[in-house]
């Protein structure tokens, strides 16, 4: 996500994040270099050795800092992250239950009704254009159960 512009609000003690994907904010409590009362973010500008994926902050004692634009979309929870970290887990699971299963990756490929170069797409935890369903057949081909758990949040934002 490409960063557009980025203002610091010291009264609201937040960024403020203008992106393709809308306005968010990010809290200051959420940086690693934290401003306080009698050090304040002095200024904020985009990063373009991040390709404008990120942007920087300096304090009035001269400490800087760095935020990258998915922290901003984590803090915000967008739906396209959390839907790539589900991928995520989905096809680390799949690579290992994978290796333990006594099926060949033709067996499997057949089984799927598709090619062994698309299995090996499917098992390529970088490729964020394969489906849920996708993964949750091959977890079943390999005769996994996936149960889906829905937990309350308490208000630190942890699992509950």
């Amino acid at each position: 996500m490409k960063i557009r512009s980025v203002m610091c609000n010291n009264r609201k003690k937040a960024f403020q994040v203008k992106s393709s994907k809308g306005t968010m904010w990010l809290p200051y409590s959420k940086l690693e270099v934290r401003p306080s009362s009698n050090d304040s973010v002095a200024r904020a500008f985009i990063d373009k050795e991040l390709g404008s994926e990120g942007f920087s902050y300096v304090l009035t004692s001269g400490k800087e800092g760095t935020v990258h634009s998915e922290q901003v979309l984590e803090y915000n929870q967008d739906p396209s992250l959390l839907r790539d970290a589900l991928l995520y887990k989905l096809t680390i699971e799949a690579q290992k239950r994978i290796k333990r299963s006594l099926l060949s990756t033709r067996e499997i490929s057949r089984r799927l009704r598709t090619s062994a170069t698309q299995l090996y797409r499917l098992l390529d935890q970088t490729n964020y254009r394969k489906s849920v369903d996708q993964l949750l057949l091959l977890l079943h081909v390999l005769d996994c159960d996936v149960d889906l758990l829905v937990k309350s949040r308490n208000s630190t934002g942890k699992a509950a």
